[in-house]
């Protein structure tokens, strides 16, 4: 087995390159907010690049990458308690090999991008207010002039619509 060896300024660069949006992703899948995300990627590559590594191909890179950020993102939880992680760890890392895929997501977010351009106005909305804004169920029903169970029953539709939608574009 080969000794690893330090990286060249090149190679950090290009394993930062090729990891940092996709490990980013991860990150906001986990639970953490864009700014604790940016800052643990930070992190995982500079823990990372403190011991020699031999660069392997790209998926065994990417998932040695996302280990390190997992384990940061967990220890931030437990010192701070001010995210949320998601309740199984593991099973996203499964779902996240089987959908962001060698290309960190960026197919999946095309289809999302395709998949919401054909949600009605309306569903829109009611989804921006939920998660851009954080708003609670009565407040989006508030706000569309309508009951609180049906802003509930329009995001279910909304979200299963998006779902439904991009499992048809998965190959």
């Amino acid at each position: 087995m080969a000794r690893p060896t330090l990286l060249s300024p090149q190679e950090v660069a290009q394993l930062v390159q090729q990891h940092q949006v996709g490990l980013w992703r991860y990150l906001r899948a986990l639970g953490c907010d864009a700014a604790t995300a940016e800052d643990l990627v930070q992190e995982t590559f500079v823990r990372v690049l403190q011991h020699p590594l031999e660069l392997r191909d790209g998926a065994s890179t990417e998932a040695y990458l996302r280990k390190v950020a997992k384990n940061l993102a967990i220890s931030s939880y437990r010192k701070s308690r001010r995210m949320q992680l998601v309740g199984d760890v593991e099973l996203l890392d499964r779902l996240w090999d089987q959908w962001a895929g060698e290309d960190q997501g960026e197919a999946l977010l095309e289809a999302l991008r395709r998949c919401w351009q054909r949600l009605r106005q309306r569903a829109q909305l009611a989804l921006r207010l939920r998660f851009e804004q954080n708003l609670s169920r009565a407040q989006i029903a508030q706000a569309l002039n309508m009951t609180e169970h049906g802003a509930k029953n329009l995001m279910q539709r909304a979200k299963k619509a998006l779902r439904d939608c991009i499992q048809r574009q998965k190959p």
